[in-house]
């Protein structure tokens, strides 16, 4: 007995499009849970407001939440200081550790289901 098999290479490579396309807005759901959240220490909002992107380059292997600040790496690795909760009232360090770490850890996977659902529905 013989099997055979064809691969559509035309429906991989939209398959291919929508995943890459939902990985975006997967991340970009991801940054507005972030800012939502109030866990980013907000002085001026230049850090939580401009200096944080989502970097696609590379899209189809990977895509990048990041904040370009000179100091944005300094105040993410020391959770010990004291921030202010005027304007962000959970602001703290280490502000992705919900999401990596903690209770929001599978936001990235859910919310990346959901929208690959709806588009293949």
């Amino acid at each position: 007995m013989k099997v055979y098999s064809k691969i559509n290479s035309k429906n991989l490579s939209s398959l291919e499009q929508k995943m890459i396309k939902n990985l975006i807005k997967s991340v970009d759901a991801l940054k507005t849970d972030v800012v939502n959240s109030q866990v980013m220490p907000f002085d001026t909002g230049q850090m939580q407001n401009r200096s944080m992107f989502i970097d696609d380059k590379n899209a189809k292997k990977y895509v990048l939440l990041k904040v370009d600040t000179p100091y944005a790496r300094k105040i993410y690795f020391h959770p010990e200081y004291n921030f202010r909760k005027e304007k962000n009232a959970n602001a703290q360090g280490q502000w992705f550790a919900p999401w990596i770490t903690g209770n929001k850890k599978m936001f990235l996977r859910i919310t990346f289901a959901r929208f690959m659902r709806k588009d293949l529905s």
